[in-house]
């Protein structure tokens, strides 16, 4: 099973709660390891999303979780740090997209436009889709490669 990290700001604070038990109770996830905040307080979502995506950057967790009000800002943070692949998946097919062909290793999701039962299946899709070799790893890549290049 994956290791988990997870984080928010205060507007995906709420969802993120409600994950973090889904991943720990229902998916039976044994190390999902929330980074914060603790409280609803407001808090800049750069500093969340660049624990998570760091977390994953160094092998210390296989994947990141981060909610935050929508989701972009965190996805555009996140996707800066050499080695993180975050996708900001809002229904089934985008998150099956992200691992499958992009092999996505960060999530994002907006914490004020997604609810709870679409989360929950965004969250167990990604972690169930398995990336694809041949075309799609040759691609991933050539993503990587640029990192190579900045």
């Amino acid at each position: 099973m994956y290791k988990i990290s997870i984080a928010s700001d205060h507007g995906g604070y709420r969802l993120k709660n409600v994950l973090v038990k889904y991943l720990k109770e229902d998916l039976a996830y044994e190390i999902v390891d929330d980074l914060g905040p603790f409280d609803s307080a407001s808090v800049n979502y750069p500093e969340y999303a660049l624990m998570v995506a760091r977390s994953v950057a160094m092998g210390h967790y296989d994947i990141g979780i981060m909610l935050d009000g929508v989701g972009i800002g965190s996805t555009m943070l996140a996707n800066k740090v050499d080695g993180v692949r975050c996708a900001m998946c809002y229904d089934d097919f985008t998150t099956n997209n992200a691992r499958e062909h992009n092999h996505a290793n960060m999530l994002c999701i907006g914490g004020q436009t997604i609810g709870d039962t679409l989360a929950k299946a965004i969250v167990k899709k990604f972690l169930n889709t398995i990336p694809a070799l041949g075309r799609h790893a040759d691609r991933v890549q050539m993503i990587m490669d640029v990192e190579l290049m900045s």
